[in-house]
């Protein structure tokens, strides 16, 4: 059996939603995983701003623009009248709820409630179609299976032991629509993986089902070598290797979530991104296995800080840097670059929730300077071993940009520079001509 997501733009509109009932449908058995409509989201998080900020008339109004639109899709989307009602009784049901959290104290779990609401309506829509089409689809609930720690991270061994329960509870079917990133927590509150989490939660099915492959279908065909939102003629990757794939995603590329790797990654099961728009194109396959050595993309991430401690002092003093990264344990900010000389470390972090504090508690053991608007770009492939003389390969295709930090020799497969977020763009190019192209 294979797995199957699909993102919102996938499910964008009544014509998408048939685009995809039809891709799927080819008589072998598949579990869906679908995203909410696209723009879903993102008015279900402007509804929860309102009411955070007790702005309850402003969250009324788009809750009842929303339903006005969804009224709209369901009107298109059905052939007979009893489906167009079944529709909407779906909308209606989930809108409900949306306004049950518009009275009285409006906390996280209603937040994610409401968050929950757009993957709801958009799989039910979806299932119905499909049933209305003749095809044996059923509902897969994934509040049923799907949980997080109380780490917040994927509860594995839960989602492995009660997934197959409940596809039998469910009952035999042709095609199992589920949720995308949407799940319980460890009190059994409705929570959710975050923005994207649709890929991981794929991927997440895929590893408890021993599944034969995992498809995450966008609207581009795969992996590239650059960012084409910045690169002119950039060109698909046909294969990646696990860890070429989870860096790339880490390290900036939009097209897959950076978790979704991880699960596949330990059941050995590939992973192949697809276009909806495109679905004869091969895609980019993503295995245990790379296709060679040398230089196969690049990809930036931006929003990055760097910091540096100086202090001549205590650098080299034992269980100086034990007490650096303690302080970002502390407030649970990971690290992605780390350098260090004999009087400095430097490092950056993606995440400024906690900055302030960090400083202060960094400032004890030195001088601290802050860099904000910083981009890492990561060059990944199957480098360290490809020849003798490639740092210095990289450094020329670079002349003239300036380079904040770099980090090289953490891993076979990557490569990574700090520039300012002004000069990426430049960068990704100046790569791209010096030495992708050569």
């Amino acid at each position: 059996m294979r797995v199957l997501k699909f993102g919102g733009t996938s499910v964008g509109s009544p014509e998408n939603m048939r685009a995809v009932m039809k891709l799927v449908a080819d008589g072998e058995k598949k579990i869906i995983v679908l995203s909410a409509m696209s723009g879903t989201t993102n008015g279900l998080v402007e509804i929860s701003s309102f009411l955070r900020k007790k702005n309850k008339d402003s969250a009324r109004i788009t809750i009842g623009n929303l339903e006005a639109t969804y009224k709209k899709v369901v009107a298109e989307l059905f052939k007979t009248e009893e489906n167009k009602q079944k529709g909407l009784e779906v909308v209606k049901a989930s809108f409900k709820t949306i306004k049950s959290h518009t009275a009285g104290t409006f906390t996280d779990v209603g937040e994610n409630t409401i968050l929950a609401q757009g993957e709801i309506i958009s799989t039910n829509l979806v299932t119905l179609l499909m049933n209305e089409n003749g095809f044996n689809a059923k509902l897969l609930p994934a509040l049923d299976f799907m949980k997080i720690d109380e780490d917040k991270a994927a509860d594995t061994n839960f989602i492995r032991e009660h997934i197959k329960p409940v596809l039998e509870e469910v009952g035999e079917a042709d095609y199992y629509i589920t949720q995308g990133f949407i799940c319980r927590d460890v009190n059994g509150d409705i929570n959710n993986l975050q923005r994207g989490g649709s890929d991981y939660t794929a991927s997440l099915i895929g590893a408890a089902i021993d599944a034969e492959e995992i498809q995450i279908w966008t609207d581009i065909d795969g992996f590239h070598n650059n960012d084409p939102r910045f690169v002119e003629k950039t060109k698909k990757i046909e294969q990646l290797s696990f860890t070429e794939a989870a860096e790339l995603a880490y390290f900036g590329a939009k097209i897959l979530h950076p978790l979704t790797v991880l699960p596949a990654r330990v059941q050995n099961i590939p992973v192949r991104l697809k276009n909806t728009m495109n679905p004869s194109d091969s895609g980019t396959l993503i295995t245990s296995e790379s296709d060679g050595m040398g230089i196969k993309a690049v990809a930036a991430k931006d929003g990055i800080t760097a910091i540096k401690i100086r202090s001549g002092r205590m650098l080299m003093a034992y269980g100086f840097l034990k007490n650096v990264f303690g302080i970002f344990e502390k407030y649970r900010t990971p690290i992605d670059m780390i350098s260090t000389s004999e009087v400095a470390v430097s490092l950056t972090v993606d995440s400024t929730q906690h900055l302030s504090e960090i400083m202060e508690e960094l400032s004890m053991f030195g001088t601290v300077h802050v860099d904000y608007g910083m981009s890492i770009v990561c060059i990944v492939g199957d480098i360290i071993e490809e020849e003798k003389g490639f740092a210095s390969k990289v450094f020329n295709a670079l002349d003239g940009i300036p380079i904040r930090m770099i980090s090289y020799g953490g891993s076979r497969h990557n490569i990574s520079i700090l520039v300012p977020e002004s000069r990426k763009k430049e960068t990704l190019v100046a790569l791209s001509k010096n030495l992708l192209n050569n």
